[in-house]
C-alpha cells in the first residue's frame, strides 16, 4: 500500500454525499454542517453515471467541478466513486443485451440499480469509459483520498454473455472437457459434456443442479466480476493518478466474492456493514464485521458505510440510539477501522431509499440524531491519534485464528445437503460469538496461510476442502498448534465430491476418528451429552481410530458414543465437534479450550459487566477501548489517560459510554462503580 489514504492523527469521518440530488442553495448548508460535525471526508459521484453521462460518450462534469471546489476550500476531502454501479437509462435503451438475467430466465430491467450484465462487451467498454474520463479530470487532485470503484460488486448475470465467458473460464481451469466432466461427475444423470457449447451457466432446471457446476459459477463471477474491476483500475492507473483504489465489500446476508483474492488487487480494503438486529447481540455484529474484515485487510481497513440512525431487519427499521450510533463507530475503530463513515450525509427526499438513514436526517441539523453526529466528530478528532499503525501493520494482537474462506459458504449453498438449514455464515459468527463473550480477541485466517502466531485454530463447516488445507491444518497441529474441527468439515474436495471411507475424508488421519453416519436433527429437537451440554441439528455417529472420547452423547441410539474426540497430533492436538452445539455450549467449551492454552481476556471479568474492552496497537502507543454496552456505571483502573474525557488511572465508565485509553502498560481492572 504505497499511498493509503491514512495519515497520522486522522480518522476519516463523513459518508456518501450526492449533492446531484439537490438544488444548489443545500449544497452551502451541507458544507457548513459538515464544518459544525467536523466531517473530513466524503464519497461522491457513487450513483451519478446519468449526470455524468447523459448522453451517451457526452459529459458533464460542471456540477461535480463546482461541488469539488467547495469541498476543498471547506478543507474537505473526497473519494471519487466510479459510477459503475448505476447504468443510465439510456445505456439499457442502447444496449438491451447488457442486461442481467436471472437464473430463472426472467430478464431484469431497467429501474433500479445494479441492472448490468458484468460480462457484457458493452458495459464494459462504458465502465471503462466513464472511469477514465473521471481519472483524466480528477486523478490528480489535492482532495482526492483515494478511488472507489464501482459500489458492492455482487449482480450476478445467468444470460448469453455470461454463457460465454464461463466457458472460456472452464477452458482456462480444465484445459480439456474429460477434466471437466470427471470433476462435476457428469456420469450422472446423464450430463456429460461433449462440447464446450453445451454447458450453460445454473439456469432454472427441472430438480437439483450439479453442486460443482454451481460452486464453479459462483467461483467464475468473483473472478469476471474482479476482472471488471481490475479494467477500471488499469484504466484510471493509465491517466497516472496515484491515489489508492478500493471498492466496498458487503456484509452480512449475501457473499459473491471470494475476499482473500480481491484483497490481494486493492490497496486497501473497505466494507459496508449494516446491523442485523436490534438486540443486543448488534454489537458483536460489529466485532465479526470488523475482525472479518481487518483480517482480509491484513491490517487498517476503511469502513466505507454504515446506518447512522436505522437498524433494518426484515420488514420494518428500528431505531438506532445515538449512544449506540457512537459505540458502534468507535467499536470499528477498535477493531482496525481508520474511518466512520456513513450511508449517508443527507436523507433523501424521495427515491428508493428515502427511509435510510442518515447524518443528517429528515429533520434537519436541528435534531437530536445530528447532535450525535456532532459529538461523535469531536471524539474522532480527540482520539485521531490512534489512526497511525505499528510498522508491522497489526492493529490487533490475536491468538485465536477462525478460518474463513467464502468456498466454503457457497459449498453449503448447494442444495440436498444432509439439511440444508446449516449456514456457514451462521456456523462461523456463533464462533466468534463465543470468543467475543468471553472478552478474547481473534482474526480470521485465509487457509494455507501462516497461522504460527496462533495457539487455537478453530474450523467451522468447511465441507468442501482443497488437500493442500487438510495437509496445512495438519502441519499446525504437529507444530504444537490446537485445531477445533466442527462437523462436516474436510467431507469433500473442491468439485464437492465425497471423499469415501467415512467422513471427514480429508481429515481423519488429524483427527483420529471415522464418521459412519450423518443424522441430522429436527428443527425442535436436541441431543444431550455428556456433562449436561446439548448440540441442536446435526450429530453423527463416530468412531474413535487413535482419538480420545472428550464427552459423548447422552441419549438416543447415539447414547454412548462420541461426540467431541480429542487426538495427539505432533507435538499438538486436534479436537472434533460432531454436533452443533447450542450457543452456551459453544461459548463454554471455547473459551475452556482457549484458557487451557493460556489465552487470557483483554480485561478479565469486562464482558460480564456489559463492557467490551478491545486492544488496538499504535505506532507509539496502545489503546485500550472500553465500549459499554451495560446499564450500570462501571470503575476502570490502571495505568493511562482516556483521550476522550482527559481522565488518568481511575475513573468511572458510565452506562452507554466510551473510553479509548492511551496505555501506560498495566493490568487493568473493571468493577461494578458502587465498589470502586
Amino acid at each position: 500500500m504505497s499511498n493509503p489514504p491514512f495519515s497520522p492523527g486522522r480518522l476519516l469521518f463523513g459518508g456518501d454525499y450526492n449533492p446531484e440530488q439537490w438544488p444548489r442553495e443545500v449544497w452551502a448548508e451541507d458544507i457548513a454542517l459538515m464544518k459544525r460535525a467536523k466531517v473530513n471526508t466524503v464519497t461522491i459521484g457513487v450513483f451519478s453515471w446519468a449526470a455524468l453521462e447523459p448522453r451517451e460518450g457526452e459529459f458533464d462534469a460542471s456540477w461535480l467541478d463546482d461541488i469539488i471546489a467547495m469541498l476543498t476550500d471547506a478543507g474537505i476531502g473526497f473519494f471519487l466513486a466510479t459510477p459503475t454501479a448505476s447504468p443510465p437509462p439510456w445505456f439499457t435503451v442502447a444496449h438491451p443485451d447488457a442486461l442481467p438475467l436471472r437464473a430463472d430466465g426472467t430478464p431484469v430491467l431497467h429501474g433500479s440499480r445494479d441492472t448490468y450484465a458484468i460480462s457484457a462487451p458493452a458495459y464494459r467498454s462504458a465502465a471503462r469509459r466513464v472511469a477514465r474520463f473521471l481519472a483524466d479530470r480528477y486523478g490528480r487532485h489535492t482532495g482526492l483520498r483515494g478511488w472507489h470503484i464501482h459500489n458492492e460488486y455482487g449482480t450476478i448475470d445467468h444470460g448469453p454473455h455470461a454463457a460465454r465467458a464461463f466457458r472460456v473460464w472452464l477452458q482456462e481451469k480444465y484445459g480439456t472437457l474429460d477434466e471437466l466432466n470427471a470433476a462435476w461427475y457428469t456420469a450422472f444423470w446423464s450430463q456429460r459434456y461433449g462440447s464446450w457449447d453445451e454447458i450453460l451457466p445454473p439456469q432454472q432446471t427441472q430438480y437439483l443442479h450439479n453442486p460443482a457446476q454451481l460452486v464453479d459459477f459462483k467461483r467464475f463471477c468473483s473472478d469476471e466480476m474482479l476482472a471488471a474491476f481490475r479494467e477500471q483500475v488499469d484504466e484510471i492507473r493509465s491517466t497516472g493518478s496515484p491515489a489508492p483504489m478500493t471498492t466496498n465489500f458487503m456484509l452480512p446476508t449475501w457473499n459473491h466474492l471470494e475476499q482473500w483474492a480481491w484483497s490481494d488487487a486493492q490497496d486497501f480494503v473497505s466494507v459496508d456493514h449494516y446491523l442485523d438486529t436490534p438486540g443486543p447481540d448488534g454489537e458483536t455484529h460489529v466485532a465479526y464485521g470488523s475482525d472479518l474484515t481487518r483480517s482480509w485487510a491484513g491490517g487498517p481497513w476503511v469502513l466505507m458505510e454504515q446506518n447512522a440512525t436505522g437498524i433494518r431487519v426484515g420488514d420494518r427499521t428500528f431505531v438506532k440510539e445515538t449512544d449506540r450510533m457512537i459505540r458502534n463507530s468507535i467499536g470499528y475503530i477498535a477493531r482496525g477501522s481508520q474511518s466512520s463513515l456513513f450511508f449517508q450525509w443527507r436523507a433523501g427526499a424521495a427515491g428508493s431509499e428515502v427511509w435510510h438513514g442518515a447524518m443528517v436526517p429528515h429533520a434537519g441539523g436541528d435534531s437530536r440524531s445530528f447532535e450525535a453526529i456532532v459529538r461523535l466528530g469531536e471524539m474522532l478528532e480527540q482520539i485521531g491519534e490512534v489512526a497511525e499503525p505499528p510498522a508491522d501493520g497489526r492493529v490487533l494482537e490475536a491468538e485465536i485464528g477462525i478460518v474463513w474462506h467464502a468456498e466454503g459458504w457457497w459449498s453449503l449453498e448447494t442444495p440436498h445437503l444432509p439439511t440444508d438449514a446449516l449456514d456457514y455464515a451462521d456456523e462461523v459468527r456463533a464462533t466468534h460469538r463465543s470468543f467475543w463473550r468471553a472478552g478474547l480477541p481473534v482474526d480470521f485466517v485465509r487457509p494455507g496461510a501462516d497461522a504460527g502466531r496462533y495457539r487455537l485454530l478453530v474450523v467451522p463447516a468447511l465441507y468442501a476442502m482443497h488437500p493442500d488445507t487438510a495437509a496445512w491444518l495438519a502441519e499446525y497441529a504437529a507444530s504444537g498448534g490446537h485445531v477445533v474441527i466442527s462437523f462436516f468439515t474436510g467431507v469433500a474436495d473442491p468439485s464437492q465430491q465425497v471423499v469415501r471411507g467415512g467422513y471427514p475424508g480429508m481429515l481423519r488421519d488429524l483427527l483420529g476418528i471415522r464418521v459412519e453416519e450423518i443424522r441430522p436433527l429436527a428443527d425442535d429437537e436436541r441431543i444431550a451429552l455428556s456433562g449436561g451440554v446439548e448440540g441442536e441439528l446435526w450429530s453423527e455417529r463416530v468412531h474413535l481410530e487413535g482419538a480420545d472420547a472428550v464427552a459423548t452423547y447422552a441419549s438416543g441410539p447415539l447414547a454412548g458414543s462420541p461426540a467431541i474426540t480429542r487426538r495427539s497430533h505432533g507435538a499438538g492436538t486436534a479436537t472434533y465437534i460432531s454436533t452443533r452445539l447450542t450457543q452456551p455450549a459453544r461459548d463454554a467449551l471455547l473459551a475452556e479450550l482457549a484458557s487451557a492454552r493460556g489465552i487470557r481476556p483483554t480485561v478479565p471479568g469486562a464482558i460480564a459487566l456489559g463492557v467490551e474492552a478491545v486492544r488496538r496497537r499504535g505506532a507509539a502507543s496502545d489503546y485500550l477501548f472500553l465500549l459499554h454496552h451495560g446499564d450500570a456505571p462501571v470503575r476502570v483502573q490502571g495505568r493511562g489517560t482516556d483521550l476522550i474525557s482527559g481522565a488518568a488511572d481511575a475513573f468511572t465508565l458510565a452506562a452507554g459510554e466510551v473510553a479509548v485509553i492511551r496505555e501506560i502498560r498495566s493490568e487493568w481492572q473493571i468493577t461494578p462503580a458502587e465498589a470502586g
